[in-house]
């Protein structure tokens, strides 16, 4: 019976703490259940799954970027600076701060791969070289329309609608965000499920030796996912900035525990047992219904550490308990 209720926890824990969280809070709450609200979630996890999609093709290679939520932070403030600071055009805003994200990946690579440092280390370490980055970047400032310079004057530009349209506009009565984030998550799902590269990715974090065996460049596919992930976070930081129309300094790094949790609440959806894109966006959407109830309830934000926390540590023993019994019955 225990083993049973384990399996049962393993395959649909998820989704039945999903339908019980919406069931409750609509209870509670008649504003709850309502598409205005449904919406505001779904937009405001937007963010929070482009960095769990970064953090799962990372596990996927059963390596971890810890520094996604510095990336993110560097990325929005990158923006922000292009359009305020330089009065860019939009397509350079939009491609610069990828660039960004794929220098952090390939620097994280080189700590990795060649060098050889481990992969908490070695993200951790990055993690804080580029919060470090994005404070002297800036002076320790955030970036706004017309803000005044230390060198003298204000700031030449601003931040345009155009721009603007990608965080706060709507499309077909959805916010652009969630469009965006749908995009994302199917693009993920299909490359990682339905294509020969996703299963040399999941292939290589199985066993990167009999991988390397079957002629598979581990190098360059631990390259490729790091450089993904900060692809990813540079894209949550690029929408971010869109959303809140400014360039807020360590914007990602409150994030960076929710993707994570995300991830691994991922393992536990249906039963897959590994890091996948669809788990991933599930995980965030667990997420932010709970802390949109919390706050519909009125508790202290000081407190929703404490659930994401929570969530966290469930998802993880039921994960693991899991695979321990089945271990043990192999």
């Amino acid at each position: 019976m225990k083993e049973k209720i384990i399996q049962f926890l393993f395959k649909y824990g998820a989704i039945a703490l999903l339908i019980s969280i919406i069931f409750y809070f609509s209870l509670i709450s008649d504003a709850f259940f309502t598409f205005g609200n449904m919406t505001d979630i779904l937009r405001s996890i937007s963010i929070v799954t482009l960095l769990a999609l970064g953090v799962t093709f990372t596990l996927v290679v059963n390596g971890f970027d810890l520094s996604v939520g510095s990336t993110m932070s560097l990325s929005t403030v990158v923006t922000a600076s292009l359009m305020v600071w330089y009065d860019l055009p939009l397509w350079l805003v939009l491609i610069l701060p990828i660039l960004v994200g794929v220098v952090i990946g390939a620097f994280n690579t080189l700590l990795i791969v060649v060098i050889g440092i481990p992969d908490l280390l070695a993200t951790l370490s990055t993690m804080y070289i580029v919060a470090g980055l994005h404070r002297t970047y800036t002076e320790g400032f955030s970036i706004y329309n017309n803000m005044p310079l230390t060198s003298g004057g204000t700031a030449p530009g601003e931040l345009s609608q155009a721009f603007l349209w990608i965080g706060q506009g709507k499309l077909l009565g959805l916010p652009v965000p969630v469009w965006i984030m749908i995009f994302m998550v199917l693009v993920a799902y299909l490359i990682l499920d339905h294509t020969k590269w996703g299963r040399i990715l999941y292939m290589t974090g199985g066993n990167a030796e009999a991988s390397t065996l079957s002629g598979v460049n581990v190098r360059k596919v631990k390259f490729t996912a790091y450089v993904i992930s900060g692809i990813f976070a540079s894209m949550a930081g690029i929408l971010f900035t869109s959303r809140v129309g400014s360039g807020q300094i360590d914007a990602g790094a409150p994030l960076l525990m929710e993707a994570v949790a995300a991830v691994f609440v991922g393992y536990s959806v249906l039963g897959a047992g590994k890091p996948n894109a669809i788990g991933s966006f599930f995980g965030a959407v667990i997420i932010g219904i709970l802390l949109n109830g919390l706050t519909i309830l009125n508790m202290p934000y000081y407190a929703y550490d404490i659930v994401k926390g929570s969530v966290l540590v469930l998802a993880l023993a039921v994960t693991y308990v899991y695979a321990k019994n089945r271990f043990a019955g192999t």
